[in-house]
């Protein structure tokens, strides 16, 4: 920020002056319309209302808002019968998906009682893990993928030795889309007496709602805990993240007293949490249920293949089978493809291999689809 740009003035501006700077910032923000880059997107209406209602709210002292304690709880339930879970699950709402493999993580490490212990992640991992090793002093392990983009099951194991505390799978990667062999580790897991995380926090609102998908979630023997983020494809407001562990003592690891406040301890990594975006995830699940996300997931799918294929016809080639709403393209030039891509107003970006990256959000349209795929023809021209 430019040095004084930000500094207090000795008397306040009108109520309607300030909201008239806002509104002029608000402009320089892009609109979701155009961007395929980002695995956010415009919340449902009713998540936006629910928001507003709750804006005071503090789950980080929940004796003082009993509803909004209600409505976590409630929603928590809701996650854990999509992930496969039972009555024996718990978690909390987090900030998103960083704090929850940060809190997954660190349950593992303090439940092994070892310190200076590894963990194994996939190649593809979220960069949330590289934070989580200098945080936690846990030394991250990365296994290569295969020609797929999912991890290597035997590269996971020659990796596990005497202080590794955990693995963990990624359910929908951030580059590609991805489903990771969740029952193999799984099983990787068991045979070695480890913990296995599930990231699925872009996978666990859209894999569910598949016409087929593999096993990934808490159903699966051996998953110990999952991330899932509503703020994604769960269109709740920003920042709604989810933490689910199958064995409910996993969560007692993260216990801190709070004696001051009228709970007596708290599981979160953040004290003060919001009320406003546990109302806004509840919401959506409740007006939405499984058949309102089928249909959100199934027009996704559907612009995603029309993606592909006009893509395909202008000849160029995706790396791998797309498995959710993310799609890989090998452009040449891409560079150039991109600069141009951008100064029409579109917005995507390139994975660590050097590919295209799209991701198809509920934001976008068939019509806007056509627009881009126009675009891109011209972009790649020579």
């Amino acid at each position: 920020m430019r040095r004084g740009a930000g500094k207090m003035m000795e008397e306040g501006m009108a109520f309607e002056d300030v909201l008239a700077e806002l509104e002029r910032f608000k402009e320089q923000d892009l609109k979701y319309t155009r961007i395929l880059s980002s695995m956010c997107t415009d919340p449902h209406p009713i998540a936006k209302i629910a928001h507003r209602l709750f804006l005071e709210a503090n789950l980080g002292d929940p004796g003082l808002f009993p509803g909004a304690k209600a409505i976590e709880e409630r929603t928590i339930s809701m996650i854990a019968d999509l992930l496969g879970g039972d009555d024996t699950v718990r978690g909390y709402l987090t900030t998103g998906g960083t704090e929850s493999n940060i809190q997954a993580i660190r349950a593992f490490r303090n439940a092994a009682q070892i310190r200076d212990g590894n963990i194994i992640v996939p190649q593809s991992a979220h960069f949330s893990f590289d934070k989580i090793g200098d945080l936690l002093a846990v030394e991250v392990r990365k296994a290569p993928f295969d020609a797929s983009f999912r991890v290597d099951p035997d590269a996971v194991e020659e990796l596990i030795d005497d202080r590794t505390i955990g693995i963990v799978a990624i359910a929908g990667t951030t580059e590609y889309g991805q489903i990771d062999p969740i029952e193999a580790l799984a099983e990787i897991a068991r045979r070695n007496n480890l913990f296995l995380h599930v990231d699925a926090a872009f996978g666990g609102f859209v894999i569910p709602f598949l016409d087929s998908h593999p096993p990934f979630d808490l159903s699966v023997e051996g998953v110990s805990s999952i991330t899932i983020d509503p703020h994604k494809m769960g269109m709740s407001t920003i920042p709604s993240g989810g933490l689910l562990f199958k064995d409910g003592t996993l969560l007692d690891f993260l216990s801190t007293p709070t004696p001051y406040l009228t709970s007596k301890n708290q599981f979160s990594l953040t004290g003060t949490r919001s009320g406003a975006t546990a109302a806004s995830t509840y919401a959506v699940l409740r007006h939405l249920g499984r058949r309102g996300f089928k249909q959100i997931v199934d027009r996704c799918m559907q612009m995603t293949a029309k993606l592909r294929s006009g893509t395909e016809s202008a000849g160029i080639t995706s790396p791998v089978e797309p498995m959710m709403n993310v799609l890989t393209l090998e452009v040449a030039n891409l560079e150039q493809v991109i600069e141009r891509l951008a100064q029409s107003g579109w917005r995507v970006s390139v994975t660590r291999d050097g590919f295209m990256r799209l991701v198809i959000m509920p934001h976008l349209t068939e019509p806007i689809i056509d627009e881009f795929l126009s675009d891109l023809e011209d972009a790649t021209k020579d």
